[in-house]
């Protein structure tokens, strides 16, 4: 892993100051740095990035056409961190489209995945977004007890930033609650905190406490709260282009309640001519709105009623605008799922054996490696039909195939109940591959007789007009070779096929039948 490229995504990841544009254009170039070095884990990372940055733009759409793909490769390739990221944007893309269930099944995952790889930041902000998912879901109890939580981690791992944010959106939470006086409570705590590590703060906190000083009747602190907040904002900053509209129109409601109409309508004016100039439907709606009741509070109620008509009108317009956005989104989740889904048939469909639907030599050689890792007791075993070309030959092909089918149906089953943990294989033609985890070659040798009296066993009158059935098997486990390799090991299970095959067939050969000399049970 190349350590600068990751730790310059390491910022986009954990970054909750947002400059869309210029981040997703960083996320991109990262994303074509990672792809140069062959780095899978940096790529995926970028394009995360992306999908959040497309979230964070308004592109919900685009959001959930980039994220599933990441999220397959993440939990393919058992990348805990890189999960637990995307489901936190899973979480807010369905926070955006209203929908509380999701929102919350996401958090709670986002949470549940973090380990001893999980940043500082997702430790504390996770467990914030969990708060925000539940104070949706109208579980303020449950919320506020989140909160507290990544708060007194934040407190705890040292990170005063994180402790305002996640304190911001705690006083928002109950102010949208309706809990006017717990959010005032909660703003004054973030205020202190602020003044005791030296923080300014900025102009959205200020917005946020503004608004409470308002619903507690606070007019003119609440007044010169959005003074101070005008005064931190300024053109080209990192805000989103709605954010001196949205000042400017919470700094009105703050001035009619003083009775300051005057000073409320060059707000409104100044947040209109914004609105405008930046096509801010969704602020125009509120705005409307604001202007009827600063009209009924002067007096004037002919143009209160014309400008409520106004905010019905743009509420009823903006309401369409946000389901057409909200049936794109919903639109492109499931196309990706359907594309999902369409992917894992494909690809459950190249590890299996058309014929028989066992699993083929490409998913051996996925897992196999895996398990002469982490296994030292692993057996494999090498079967082998016998005169498999006789029961083509005098029966037909069709014949041949129904008589494959049905003995890797019997391996399946006896596989089932003697070693579930394990696989079956077809390697080609009328050889499969038996992979036997926890089993040592002793016990697996003795039990693999067993299938072998059972196929030998089985009924096939019916299918073969008493031309018999048997198998020829060759055993190898870790134990056989000093070098634990699949080649090794395939090798040593071919060799005692082979083995078997030439001391008569119908037998099994492992190291423990004395290198050789097989063992044949009793004609039944």
């Amino acid at each position: 892993m190349d350590d600068r490229l990751s730790a310059a995504l390491l910022e986009l990841e954990d970054e909750i100051n947002w400059d869309a544009a210029a981040m997703l254009e960083q996320a991109v170039d990262l994303e074509r740095q990672a792809r140069e070095i062959g780095d899978e884990l940096l790529v995926a990372r970028a394009r995360l990035s992306q999908a959040n940055l497309h979230m964070r733009a308004g592109d919900l759409a685009g959001a959930a056409a980039r994220i599933w793909k990441v999220h397959q490769w993440a939990v393919e390739h058992e990348a805990r961190q890189l999960t637990a990221r995307t489901h936190l944007v899973w979480a807010n893309i369905h926070r955006h489209l209203g929908d509380a269930a999701q929102c919350l099944e996401h958090s709670v995952l986002s949470v549940e995945l973090l380990d001893d790889t999980a940043t500082d930041h997702m430790r504390i902000w996770h467990r914030a977004k969990l708060a925000d998912a539940l104070s949706l879901a109208g579980s303020m109890d449950a919320a506020r007890l989140r909160y507290r939580q990544a708060a007194d981690l934040a407190r705890r791992l040292k990170r005063p930033d994180l402790q305002l944010a996640v304190l911001n959106n705690f006083a928002y939470a109950e102010l949208a609650a309706g809990q006017h006086e717990r959010a005032q409570q909660v703003a004054a705590r973030l205020q202190r905190h602020a003044a005791e590590h030296g923080f300014e703060l900025d102009a959205a906190l200020l917005d946020t406490i503004g608004a409470i000083q308002i619903e507690n009747g606070q007019f003119a602190d609440a007044e010169r709260t959005l003074m101070s907040c005008l005064d931190q904002h300024h053109d080209g900053s990192q805000d989103d282009a709605d954010a001196l509209p949205e000042y400017l129109l919470t700094l009105a409601r703050a001035q009619r309640g003083l009775m300051a109409y005057a000073r409320a309508q060059r707000s409104l004016n100044a947040s209109r001519r914004l609105c405008a100039e930046r096509e801010l439907g969704h602020v125009l709606v509120r705005l409307h709105q604001e202007q009827a009741e600063l009209y009924a509070a002067r007096g004037e109620f002919a143009e209160a009623f014309a400008a409520h008509k106004e905010f019905f009108a743009a509420h009823i317009k903006q309401h369409s605008i946000q389901r057409e956005a909200q049936a794109r989104t919903r639109q492109a989740m499931f196309e990706t799922t359907e594309a999902r889904q369409e992917a894992e048939r494909f690809r459950e469909q190249a590890r299996r054996d058309p014929l028989t639907g066992l699993r083929n030599r490409r998913f051996l050689n996925e897992q196999l490696p895996g398990l002469i890792e982490t296994d030292p007791e692993l057996t494999v075993a090498m079967v082998d039909l016998d005169h498999y070309k006789r029961i083509n030959d005098r029966l037909s092909h069709e014949v041949g195939d129904l008589v494959l089918v049905r003995v890797a149906r019997l391996l399946e089953r006896w596989l089932a109940e003697t070693a579930p943990g394990g696989f079956v294989v077809r390697m080609g033609g009328e050889e499969f591959l038996l992979a036997l985890p926890g089993t040592p070659v002793d016990r697996a040798t003795g039990v693999l007789d067993d299938l072998r009296r059972a196929v030998r066993g089985h009924d096939w009158q019916p299918l073969t007009a008493g031309l018999p059935v048997t198998v020829s098997i060759g055993v190898a486990g870790l134990g056989d070779t000093p070098n634990p390799t699949q080649a090794a090991l395939l090798s040593i299970a071919d060799s005692h096929l082979y083995a078997a095959k030439h001391g008569g067939r119908d037998r099994v050969v492992s190291s423990m039948t004395d290198s050789g000399r097989t063992r044949r049970a009793p004609a039944a």
